[in-house]
């Protein structure tokens, strides 16, 4: 079975739980879902950069690879920033990304948005919240 990568991308903070976050994100959906071959990058602050995580890639046996930014809305990082990172044209969702001897189909996801799975993780935060009064 021939894998996907996946490119989980974060913004990158001084504060060392911002990367903790999305590296243990990364790592939770590596163990989900084995058919992907998840690595982390970040925007700015954190290191790999998406460059050097996209370099990664190029090692791996994978047929196609999607960057999935772990980020709640769009805004100038989502619209403008990755897509220029990860060669695309502002606009566009799709295109490809070369292995060292072929061509795979590039994908860019949304970011989170609005979606019942947030609002369900929200309700539970502010349950855990309300033990405290």
């Amino acid at each position: 079975m021939e894998r996907k990568g996946m490119l989980l991308v974060g913004h990158g903070s001084k504060l060392p739980y911002n990367k903790e976050l999305v590296e243990s994100t990364g790592h939770i959906i590596a163990e989900k879902y084995p058919e992907y071959v998840v690595k982390c990058a970040f925007m700015n602050m954190n290191s790999p950069s998406i460059e050097e995580s996209l370099n990664e890639f190029k090692q791996e046996k994978i047929e196609a690879l999607v960057i999935v930014p772990l980020f709640l809305a769009k805004g100038v990082h989502i619209l403008k920033d990755i897509p220029g990172l990860i060669g695309l044209p502002e606009g566009s969702r799709k295109g490809t990304f070369s292995l060292n001897n072929h061509t795979i189909p590039l994908v860019y996801a949304d970011p989170i948005g609005s979606d019942p799975l947030l609002a369900d993780l929200m309700a539970k935060n502010a349950r855990n919240a309300l033990t405290l009064i």
